[in-house]
């Protein structure tokens, strides 16, 4: 038996597929039937990955006589959030607003005309953990849609209204004075500082998330401003992630979050935009500090990526579920008949914290106990001796945890997660002055523009070598931020020239000409109520956050002054929410930081530029954009008049004016420091 949802792409709706609910996916037709049927529409959103969602399904959508009830009852909508995110931030913001949580699974209530009026994440079969039953959850809905049906209309439309008004901005044109803006950086730094957990890492309590962004802040805080607590915090945070069970510590890559404060325990499934986000905060790390611990980091994830996520096409998947064999982290933990069964260094065993009677429900999760070069005094070996000796179980374990059954893979392509991770390549090509990761983020790009293009416009997904789904503001922001970059190290100009034309279509699409933000969802978006301005950088930035570096760079590039005042406007106009909530406008603080100590272009020509501008990349200078100037003529106006010649010269742009051009990388730092 299967319902409408095996004609679907999506792993997640495809795993609903044999449910007896009557599932509809996403669209008109189930929307006109609870019109023409006067019922409520249950719409249950979540992933692949997602172990709750697993639960519920298992729990409540595959009982035929709670499905019976809901078929009866209501018309029923399946969506994979990472497919539509337009209609989970709606509902997810309805949730919030509505009990001041959300999560997934979400299992959201709206009336025919897609109105939400009440909303909860998971429910369990029969009442536990201080929740109603699903059952309850339905007869409650069904009573009151029947009884007070006015009440019900009449909330959906006054919530509605409600988050239509939160998306309504205004733009402050007025940037802070230079003095103001230190004074910001600062206080966005206590703020960080006033929720980090000073022993442990990280940010506030279990459960813990990588805060990415927010660690970026503090590691470019502590260059611009000379602050050793700040940057010794976010590598505490950074090493003992690297140190937990959040770090897979056998084949490389990060787990979502973590379920207690000690980073051991994390939700099992594996995303790909994580990974890419640690992959830029370890290489901020490693150019800071040179520490091999963080490069030995970044070249094992890379290489889970590359390993467990990249497509025979050249894409990359989204996820890696957290279950396998019904259990969550079955294939990553160890018992003790397991593990001794498989190693007899005791050694080994006492670094990775395995013990008889497990540290997770009865199982061992692999963490390391002790730092290395503590470990290696306190044993008296040396650390060299040790490493060998730890690589060599580690080799040895993979090829037994590769014969094991594997989580599933949710194998669609997200355009905005895939071009996340082609900026990781990229920033890891540099710090690591890797020709390879080059060379494997140019061809991802090109690949990637290829395969998500359609007539003249971008898609969101692609599997079954087919690209659906209206591409939204984060693909479009991620997509252009990732040929922006490339272009810095490839010396290929056509990247700068599609980012440009890239942004010219997304204000087209997603532009609000009179607040400055930009819609998550395009102009012509009519199958929701509300277009929402997404603003809070969650578990990776926002779109308008992205949009608003993309503005800056291509203005100063391209000769735009237009895009960077509306740039420059963006940024400044969000310094007062993220100087005081720099937690959920991480990368808007980061940004702001970049601007107030003054972004720059630089651009090196002459017959030793690319030695130069090699170096110049070295260096951690993050609030810098390089190029190459390489032609006679070129299309970009930041190169135009910056002619080759025998004599290297480096010039140093602001976003007012531009330097005299200087000669040495000495000279150029001066520059960009002062």
């Amino acid at each position: 038996m299967t319902n409408r949802l095996i004609n679907e792409q999506s792993l997640y709706l495809l795993q609903h597929a044999h449910n007896p609910v009557d599932w509809y996916p996403w669209g008109d037709e189930a929307f006109q039937k609870a019109k023409l049927e006067n019922k409520p529409v249950l719409v249950s959103i979540g992933y692949a990955a997602c172990h709750w969602c697993h639960v519920m399904e298992h729990e409540s959508f595959e009982n035929s006589d709670v499905a019976q009830y809901m078929n009866d009852n209501f018309v029923c909508i399946k969506v994979d959030r990472e497919e539509r995110p337009d209609v989970d931030h709606l509902y997810m913001d309805a949730l919030q607003a509505l009990t001041g949580s959300g999560g997934w699974p979400l299992n959201v209530f709206v009336t025919p005309e897609r109105l939400p009026f009440y909303g909860g994440t998971y429910f369990p079969p029969n009442a536990a953990y201080q929740r109603i039953s699903w059952t309850e959850v339905l007869k409650r809905i069904v009573s009151w849609w029947i009884e007070r049906n006015d009440e019900v209309i009449a909330q959906a439309e006054q919530l509605s209204a409600h988050l239509k008004n939160a998306s309504e901005l205004s733009l402050d044109l007025h940037p802070q004075s230079t003095t103001k803006q230190k004074d910001i950086c600062i206080s966005m730094r206590e703020q960080l500082m006033k929720q980090a957990d000073k022993k442990l890492g990280g940010f506030g309590s279990a459960p813990k998330f990588p805060s990415s962004f927010c660690l970026i802040y503090l590691l470019e805080h502590a260059q611009f401003f000379d602050d050793e607590i700040a940057r010794n915090q976010a590598l505490l945070s950074i090493d003992k992630m690297l140190s937990g069970g959040i770090y897979d510590q056998l084949g490389g890559g990060f787990a979502r979050y973590a379920t207690d404060n000690s980073w051991l325990v994390p939700h099992f499934e594996k995303m790909l935009y994580d990974n890419a986000l640690m992959i830029l905060t370890l290489c901020d790390a490693y150019q800071i500090t040179k520490r091999l611990f963080y490069k030995q980091a970044i070249v094992e994830t890379i290489a889970f990526v590359m390993r467990e996520l990249k497509s025979d096409i050249g894409l990359f998947y989204s996820a890696l579920d957290a279950d396998s064999e019904g259990e969550e982290g079955k294939f990553y933990t160890w018992t003790w008949d397991e593990w001794q069964e498989q190693v007899q260094d005791e050694l080994v065993t006492q670094y990775f914290g395995v013990s008889e009677f497990g540290n997770w429900e009865g199982t061992n999760i692999l963490h390391a106990s002790t730092s290395l070069e503590a470990f290696s005094k306190e044993k008296g070996i040396p650390v060299e001796q040790l490493e060998s000796r730890i690589s060599a179980v580690k080799k040895h374990l993979i090829e037994v945890r590769n014969k094991r059954i594997r989580p599933l893979t949710d194998d669609k392509c997200i355009l905005s997660w895939n071009a996340l991770m082609s900026l990781a390549l990229t920033r890891a090509s540099v710090v690591l002055d890797n020709a390879n990761y080059l060379q494997e983020a140019i061809k991802h790009l090109d690949c990637t523009f290829s395969l998500f293009a359609s007539s003249q416009d971008l898609k969101r997904t692609f599997k079954s070598n087919t690209a659906r789904m209206d591409a939204c503001l984060d693909d479009y922001a991620f997509l252009i931020q990732a040929a922006i970059q490339l272009a810095s190290l490839s010396n290929r100009e056509d990247f700068l020239v599609k980012a440009s034309s890239l942004c010219e279509t997304a204000i087209t699409l997603f532009g609000n000409q009179q607040e400055g933000f930009f819609y998550f969802s395009r102009v012509d978006t009519n199958h929701l109520p509300i277009r929402k301005i997404e603003l809070i950088d969650g578990a990776t930035p926002s779109g308008n956050s992205i949009m608003a570096q993309n503005l800056l760079l291509l203005g100063m590039c391209m000769g735009r002054t237009d895009w960077w005042e509306r740039g420059n406007a963006l940024i400044h106009t969000m310094a007062n929410a993220a100087s005081h909530y720099p937690t959920s406008f991480g990368y808007w603080s980061v940004l702001f930081q970049r601007v107030a100590k003054g972004m720059k272009t630089v651009v090196v020509a002459g017959s030793t530029a690319s030695e130069v501008l090699k170096k110049l990349q070295t260096l951690f200078l993050p609030q810098a954009y390089f190029l190459i100037s390489s032609k006679e003529i070129s299309e970009l106006e930041i190169l135009k008049g910056k002619k080759v010649s025998n004599q290297t010269h480096i010039f140093v742009c602001t976003q007012q004016a531009c330097m005299p051009p200087v000669q040495s990388i000495e000279e150029c730092v001066s520059l960009l420091l002062g």
